[in-house]
């Protein structure tokens, strides 16, 4: 049964859902959370909807999945010479996030209107490297790297914090029905079970490198101020938990560790956290 409205176990819950709404949704442009609807692009009580619902396993892939991505030369050139993210790094993953939930979520005319802005946006997002060559935010492999960091995030973010049995049939669900979103917003190749996503992604791991402006972006990051101090221990928690969540060989790249001897109260902290995320959001019940 619910708790009463006025206890204080109520009061905390409804505090907690409003901070973690208020961090997705913008008030000052009205937004609100996504209503879920029918016709979405990617199936209605699907893989893509129990990976993308749970806000832990999103907010820590999330930021994994920036620190790959800035790894690409192409990639980090388009967001270091074409976006505000030193000054507005929440704005970014708030966009990010509410992108990923109109898209996965929202009604197909509302999903497709969004990956249309990205798309617009993107036609802008071009220029050259130090080395002499070209980068264009619609080059469509360089999509598909972009959608391979994000989707193995928060794949990875939800089996580490929510099923970490997780089949293989439904991994491979999940990587077919985000498939269409890289469809739609133009990557070529697009991967279609997990084994082929670990294939493109060794694949990408040859033109990834560290250099100082990556290290500027890995650390803008990671230490990023947080709007309200209270909120302080909790990122620092993501973010360690983010690191962790990291390949390997991309973690390396960017010349961070796993959180080591430290790494079972990591995870441990994180798990109460998104358990209590998962308190705090689940619907309730009405009174009779």
């Amino acid at each position: 049964m619910a708790a009463p409205p006025s206890s204080p176990a109520e009061q905390l819950r409804l505090a907690i859902a409003r901070g973690v709404v208020g961090f997705f949704n913008d008030g000052t442009k009205g937004q609100q959370p996504i209503v879920p609807a029918a016709d979405s692009l990617c199936p209605k009580g699907g893989v893509a909807w129990r990976v993308h619902a749970d806000v832990a396993g999103m907010m820590v892939g999330g930021v994994a999945a920036l620190l790959w991505q800035m790894l690409h030369p192409k990639a980090l050139a388009g967001v270091w010479d074409h976006s505000d993210f030193q000054r507005n790094m929440h704005g970014r993953l708030r966009n990010t996030a509410r992108f990923i939930a109109v898209t996965t979520y929202g009604a197909r005319q509302e999903a497709e209107a969004a990956i249309a802005r990205v798309r617009r946006i993107h036609d802008h997002v071009n220029g050259t490297l130090a080395d002499g060559a070209p980068y264009d935010a619609n080059d469509p492999r360089l999509l598909t790297f972009v959608h391979i960091a994000g989707s193995a995030m928060f794949l990875a973010g939800y089996r580490r914090f929510v099923e970490p049995r997780m089949s293989q049939q439904d991994r491979d669900t999940y990587w077919r029905e985000v498939a269409i979103i890289a469809e739609k917003l133009g990557a070529d190749p697009v991967p279609r079970s997990e084994a082929e996503a670990d294939l493109l992604a060794r694949d990408f791991l040859l033109e990834l490198s560290a250099d100082e402006r990556s290290r500027t972006v890995r650390d803008i990051i990671l230490n990023a101020p947080t709007e309200q101090l209270r909120l302080l221990p909790v990122q620092r928690l993501l973010m360690r938990s983010a690191v962790d969540l990291l390949p390997p060989e991309v973690r390396r790249l960017h010349g961070l560790r796993g959180s080591g001897i430290t790494r079972p109260t990591t995870r441990a902290a994180t798990f109460g956290l998104a358990s209590t995320l998962r308190w705090a959001l689940a619907p309730r019940k009405k009174e009779a």
